[in-house]
């Protein structure tokens, strides 16, 4: 028995010994937070405004309402001192006019309504009238129909009013976007399908160029993208590896993985990991993790991104607690007997060789023999 215990510790640190890959080059994870903070996007700066006047661009690309030809304006008049009706629905015209009582025509396009109130006063007083007060509202919008499809919450038909019309109201009148929303969205020109401008919403830069844009037309179509599932890929020595599944936006942890994953194996005691990232600049990196550092929380418990692969690989000290239970605890038709407490001083060795900071293959064997591996089975005496 001595012999053929000999002889398959012996055939172990062979196999082992054989199956040693080359080292991957990875970086450290110290190296690879400091990646990440150097790559990270830089603050942004304040927003664009025009040079000569100050007026930020945002400010001019969202202006207020400005009366445009068939808008129809509901106006009141208080404190009169002629016989005029007390308010007035005026159809803008299509030379920017509308019709007042006495006064006639008022140019009101491209007018606000505190502006529209300003100058039909000035119309009536003091020419007409010493004093009145002039309230203006829109009772119907001229408006544009576009089609917003996608991960929106109502896709479908929006009316945009003029002042509105741009991919950023388009959105919003759909309802917003869904949970399920990249934030790519993409303008298609019914009158120029050539034409196309995908933008990203999330994006302030991106969105205050949209809104530069010429205004929307009737019948133009905006598609709003859905995001791709969140996946993460889980594998090595844990007891569930698969490709995990999360909506869109949800964020998860490194040991969150690991224990959707079913956590680690328990019959080897794995010590390291290894991170797979594709980064913005469409290299992949690979970062050794130090599980227990991770676990004590000496190292950051850092968040994953779509598309990682996190992968607990085979070492020396897993591939020899994996030999040993296949070969000599579980292994059927072997003619010893099986002691529970020493296979279990056996495991609790080879855990504190793989702590060790000056741990080896070797040192795996040796702890291995110490706590007990020659007691863990016992020759069967034939009779």
């Amino acid at each position: 028995m001595t012999r053929t215990l000999c002889l398959s510790l012996g055939a172990a640190v062979l196999l082992c010994s054989m199956g040693c890959e080359d080292k991957l080059n990875t970086i450290t994870f110290q190296q690879f937070t400091e990646l990440q903070r150097e790559m990270a996007p830089p603050e942004p700066g304040p927003p664009p405004a025009d040079p000569d006047t100050g007026e930020l661009r945002v400010d001019r690309n969202l202006p207020p309402y400005q009366a445009g030809r068939e808008d129809v304006l509901f106006v009141t008049f208080t404190r009169l001192e002629l016989d005029l009706p007390p308010e007035v629905r005026v159809l803008v015209h299509s030379d920017g006019t509308v019709d007042l009582p006495v006064v006639g025509k008022v140019a009101v396009e491209g007018l606000t309504l505190e502006q529209i109130e300003d100058t039909i006063h000035q119309a009536y007083v003091p020419s007409v009238v010493r004093d009145l007060s002039v309230h203006a509202t829109v009772e119907i919008y001229q408006t544009t129909r576009v089609m917003v499809v996608g991960a929106v919450l109502t896709p479908g038909g929006v009316s945009l009013p003029r002042y509105q019309r741009n991919m950023l109201f388009a959105v919003l009148a759909a309802g917003g976007v869904t949970s399920e929303a990249s934030g790519q969205a993409t303008l298609e020109r019914i009158r120029r399908p050539a034409e196309k401008v995908t933008i990203d919403l999330t994006d302030p830069v991106e969105l205050e160029a949209a809104l530069a844009l010429d205004p929307l037309e009737d019948g133009d179509i905006i598609r709003v993208e859905a995001a791709f599932p969140n996946t993460i890929f889980v594998g090595g020595l844990v007891n569930a590896p698969a490709a995990q599944i999360y909506p869109p936006g949800v964020r998860v942890n490194f040991l969150q993985a690991i224990a959707s994953a079913g956590g680690l194996r328990t019959d080897v005691t794995p010590k390291k990991g290894l991170l797979v990232r594709r980064m913005p600049d469409g290299r992949d990196v690979r970062v050794e993790l130090d599980l227990k550092r991770i676990q004590r929380g000496e190292d950051q418990n850092f968040m994953l991104a779509a598309g990682d692969i996190v992968w607990v690989p085979e070492t020396f000290e897993t591939d020899l607690q994996d030999f040993i239970n296949r070969n000599f605890f579980f292994r059927a038709g072997v003619s010893v007997t099986y002691d529970p407490i020493a296979y279990e001083n056996t495991r609790k060795a080879l855990s504190i060789s793989a702590d060790r900071n000056d741990s080896s293959f070797s040192d795996s064997i040796n702890d291995a023999l110490s706590f007990g591996l020659q007691e863990a089975f016992f020759p069967t005496v034939p009779e």
